[in-house]
């Protein structure tokens, strides 16, 4: 009914920038939050940032200053900005949303993307 498609990660040096993409593909009538979750090897999923439906934030402390969520409404797409990446920022990022697909009155529901690699080098 619907799938969370993740672009835009790699291999980057300390000090560099990547942009992640996500859209929402298929039959989808409403998306509420939208998120990026990171999981490092070794750790637990953790909260990276999320952005509402209305467009309120919310950040890990860690990514606070280098790091910006933003999305489209109209392409359901959510995007992650990342400056100034650390090695420490090396992790499988995954996409989220929270949405409604298949019928128009279907209840919303958790989706998560495949998982992206992000690796930065000292």
């Amino acid at each position: 009914q619907a799938q969370l498609v993740e672009s835009g990660g790699g291999l980057v040096q300390a000090g560099g920038s990547l942009r992640l993409s996500c859209v929402a593909s298929g039959t989808v009538f409403g998306v509420s939050t939208m998120a990026w979750y990171r999981q490092a090897p070794g750790n637990q999923r953790e909260l990276v940032a999320s952005i509402t439906s209305g467009g309120f934030i919310n950040q890990s402390d860690s990514v606070k200053g280098r790091f910006t969520i933003s999305r489209d409404h109209y392409k359901k797409t959510v995007y992650l900005q990342m400056n100034s990446l650390k090695p420490e920022d090396t992790a499988v990022y995954y996409c989220f949303a929270n949405l409604r697909a298949g019928t128009w009155d279907a209840s919303p529901r958790d989706y998560w993307g495949q998982g992206i690699q992000v690796t930065v080098s000292s």
